[in-house]
């Protein structure tokens, strides 16, 4: 198996979804850190467009989305299981709940004034300005919670996690699913890089409870690599073989044709290629790059839109 490589940066919530789930599955990878805003050339370099954080890259193959990473990660090592048979609709379910609603929850109140201003304690003024620009960008027409209603979703959620946690160790299971993951980020983005905002645990011990067991898994075995290094592997590999008795076509839009993938809502820079394979979960893309060569870029179905070029 070729080498995997992580395109993040260290305070990012859903790299370190995929971080823990590297330590779960004991799996070795490789860092590469990346902007936590606009411009990222090396970024744009390997993903046709796509500038959301993280992706994983494989040789030649870009993988967009936690969700997606976290799927090709269980396919590359099945055990232990991020997907147990007995809970694995429910599990996915409430992963897209944490990444979408208790995200922006948990997002607005870790980011109100008090919040702010320890996270970006140690940068000179012009980087938080520039961080707010960046994001509203990547929001377009969101609506955004305010951190005073942001406060009193986020403390209703944990309250029933809590309630979640009375009678079993992990959230769906005796083990760990994707959801514990997935409501994971969010919370850790709370105690570790504002801990200034994290007193909203104080009346949920089974909660910290929990975060403790997660954390525990750590982050397994990584080593650094440049961006330049992850381009120059990406043009020097040929991408994996691709399943061609999947297509499912919604769109009325042939394999073969040029199209474009964004985001539905957040962080919707479009990537541009040929359509070479669209299942029932994902899409591929074929894309050429003057430095990283011929690409293929991978997205999952939810949450992105296709369209014909």
């Amino acid at each position: 198996m070729n080498e995997i490589i992580l395109h993040h940066y260290p305070s990012s919530p859903f790299s370190e979804k995929i971080r823990l789930v590297f330590g779960y599955k004991k799996l070795a990878w490789k860092s590469v850190i990346i902007p936590s805003i606009m411009p990222k050339p090396d970024v744009v370099a390997l993903t046709g467009g796509y500038r959301k954080t993280p992706f994983m890259q494989i040789g030649a193959d870009i993988y967009c989305d936690s969700v997606l990473i976290c799927d090709q990660l269980e396919k590359l090592q099945p055990r232990p299981t991020l997907y147990p048979a007995q809970v694995e609709s429910n599990a996915r379910i409430m992963a897209q709940w944490a990444d979408t609603t208790l995200f922006w929850a948990a997002m607005a109140y870790n980011l109100g004034p008090k919040g702010a201003a320890q996270a970006f304690a140690n940068a000179p003024p012009e980087a938080r300005l520039a961080f707010g620009e960046d994001r509203a960008k990547m929001s377009g027409n969101m609506t955004r919670l305010r951190p005073a209603d942001a406060a009193g979703a986020y403390k209703t959620y944990l309250q029933r996690l809590d309630a979640m946690l009375e009678k079993s160790p992990f959230l769906l299971d005796a083990a760990p699913t994707i959801a514990d993951f997935a409501v994971y980020h969010s919370l850790w983005f709370t105690r570790v890089c504002v801990p200034v905002m994290a007193d909203i645990f104080a009346t949920r011990p089974r909660v910290l409870k929990w975060m403790d067991s997660m954390a525990a898994f750590g982050h397994s075995d990584t080593s650094e690599l440049s961006a330049a290094d992850a381009i120059a592997l990406a043009a020097q590999s040929t991408p994996a073989a691709l399943a061609t008795d999947q297509f499912q076509d919604e769109h009325g839009i042939p394999l073969g044709s040029l199209v474009s993938i964004a985001a539905e809502s957040f962080g919707a820079e479009t990537t541009q290629g040929e359509l070479l394979s669209a299942t029932a979960t994902q899409y591929t893309l074929r894309h050429h790059d003057e430095r990283a060569g011929t690409v293929h870029v991978h997205f999952p179905r939810i949450a992105y839109v296709l369209k014909a070029v």
